[in-house]
């Protein structure tokens, strides 16, 4: 049986889970890779919502599920602290990312870029999260 921390960065899919100022928790799927050291991550854009809220409490939930965000009976989860991080670090986890999912990660940067001719904000990603877990 793979430890919780492998079956996250294992995982195709996983839900992440940020808290609001009142603790209300906003969970949502995202990709994810592991990092060389035993820290997970993924890309974002620095104005998401969830790049906001984890500056302002660091707490994150990360379970596997699938596309839409659900989560099985029973799923493993990790606990941690997220970072929002860009530069260089941004660039490592952009790489494995992309080794990671492929021609997905192609597709949905194509995606991307064609909604940001039609939008005024930020489309690509452009800052990472580091989660250290607990």
């Amino acid at each position: 049986m793979p430890s919780s921390t492998a079956a996250i960065s294992d995982a195709k899919f996983v839900s992440l889970t940020t808290y609001k100022k009142d603790g209300t928790p906003k969970p949502l799927p995202v990709w994810i890779a592991a990092l060389p050291d035993g820290r997970v991550g993924f890309t974002t854009s620095g104005e998401s919502w969830k790049a906001k809220r984890v500056r302002t409490n660091p707490q994150v939930t990360l379970r596997p599920c699938d596309q839409r965000g659900r989560v099985a009976d029973g799923a493993a989860e990790v606990t941690g602290t997220a970072v929002v991080v860009s530069g260089t670090e941004f660039a490592e986890v952009e790489a494995l990312i992309k080794a990671k999912y492929g021609f997905m990660f192609t597709v949905m940067k194509t995606v991307n870029s064609m909604r940001g001719v039609f939008k005024k904000q930020e489309t690509q990603s452009s800052s990472a999260m580091i989660i250290t877990p607990d």
